[in-house]
């Protein structure tokens, strides 16, 4: 069963790896993260653990019982209450449920572990997938279109309010 894991140094070859892999994948509705990203991985790798580290984003992997990525989710901008959220998943790895079910992990882990009262995210009108997604995982349309990558879009938000109460019920049960 896949686990969602906070981003550790030991995690480096496992997520170039994933990257590497998924490359294609991905460029086919995301922004390519470019050549530099793989040349200098190693020292990209360690700012996003700084960052980690400072509490100004939050990493995680989806991780199967292997050690492979099978996908990242992510927390960054963390300012106010609030962060931008995104993800990506490896191409074998979508339509299983898998990336609705750490969407809503992460929104657990915002709320309970990070103090986050809500969560951010923006995607392509033609990524369905992706809005499926948001949408499963109780994020709701703001009504701001925004451009991605020259392509049209939607901002979403998720407000963590019940994510805080539910928690917090659970703890409170006998």
């Amino acid at each position: 069963m896949p686990e969602l894991q906070r981003l550790r140094r030991d995690h480096a070859a496992a997520l170039l790896a994933f990257e590497r892999e998924n490359r294609a994948y991905f460029a086919q509705t995301i922004p390519d993260r470019g050549d530099d990203y793989f040349t200098g991985f190693d020292a990209r790798h360690a700012e996003l653990l700084a960052a980690q580290e400072a509490g100004l984003d939050h990493f995680h992997l989806i991780v199967d019982s292997d050690g492979e990525v099978l996908g990242r989710v992510n927390l960054v901008a963390v300012t106010g209450g609030t962060a931008e959220l995104g993800y990506r998943i490896a191409e074998r790895a979508t339509r299983q449920g898998l990336a609705t079910s750490a969407v809503r992990q992460i929104c657990v882990l915002a709320a309970t572990a990070y103090g986050l009262t809500a969560l951010r995210a923006e995607t392509t009108l033609d990524n369905a997938g992706s809005r499926a997604v948001l949408t499963r995982a109780g994020f709701v349309p703001t009504g701001e279109e925004v451009v991605l990558s020259g392509r049209p879009g939607l901002a979403y938000v998720r407000d963590l309010s019940d994510v805080r109460e539910a928690a917090a019920r659970e703890t409170a049960a006998p």
